[in-house]
């Protein structure tokens, strides 16, 4: 199983704060069944530190005992905006033309038109684009027609799994995201399922919600 959106990189945003804890988090992951890791930090303010980020990527790396990781970034949209689309070019899944976009969770639809702008801009470069955690933004539980917009448009949605099981829902606006995720799961939108992991926690939430869900037809298990 690939995770394709986890904060396991050292010291550089909200995720694991030192080595010590990357590899907690490492063994975690090897536990819940995880066989590779995308390493996704941060790319929004006020966290985004470029170089800092590749330098502990290749710290983990060096620790990792062979472990697959492949680097990559969950990009901010306003922060993407802020930096200029030419900054995607350096900003996608290293050796692929994957590219995991974060939206605003506080976005409205008129906000999701101006997504499809830059979505639609990215492609055009060449990325196939990746929405994270789709069931986070308020514009989706209110209207979750705009999911499906987006696969439209040539996405691919990720949940995150502790978000599935409910578990940090009450620090993101309560119950709505659970709902939101087990009606885009159960309507078949997702293509994956990650651990979105910032601690060891995190990924007992990602074995459950495998031990849990049917998860045949997503990308879970690569």
């Amino acid at each position: 199983m690939r995770d394709i959106h986890c904060h396991i990189l050292p010291g550089v945003d909200d995720g694991a704060r030192t080595l010590e804890e990357s590899l907690q988090m490492l063994q975690a992951a090897k536990d819940a069944g995880i066989t590779s890791i995308v390493c996704t930090p941060h790319c929004r303010s006020p966290y985004f530190d470029f170089d800092k980020m590749w330098s502990a990527f290749h710290l983990l790396k060096s620790k990792a005992g062979g472990f697959p990781l492949q680097m990559g970034f969950e990009v901010n949209v306003a922060k993407l905006k802020r930096l200029g689309l030419e900054w995607a070019d350096r900003l996608h899944f290293d050796g692929s033309d994957e590219f995991l976009l974060e939206l605003e969770d506080e976005a409205n639809e008129i906000d999701f038109r101006e997504y499809n702008r830059i979505i639609y801009e990215l492609q055009g470069r060449g990325y196939r684009i990746i929405i994270a955690h789709p069931e986070r933004y308020k514009a989706i539980q209110k209207n979750p027609s705009l999911a499906t917009d987006l696969m439209r448009n040539g996405c691919k949605l990720q949940a995150s799994a502790d978000f599935l099981n409910g578990g940090r829902t009450l620090s993101f606006g309560g119950g709505k995201i659970k709902k939101t995720a087990v009606k885009l799961f159960e309507d078949m939108r997702y293509s994956y399922i990650a651990s979105d992991a910032h601690d060891v926690k995190h990924y007992k939430a990602f074995k459950k919600a495998v031990a849990t869900y049917d998860l045949r037809g997503t990308h879970a298990a690569l």
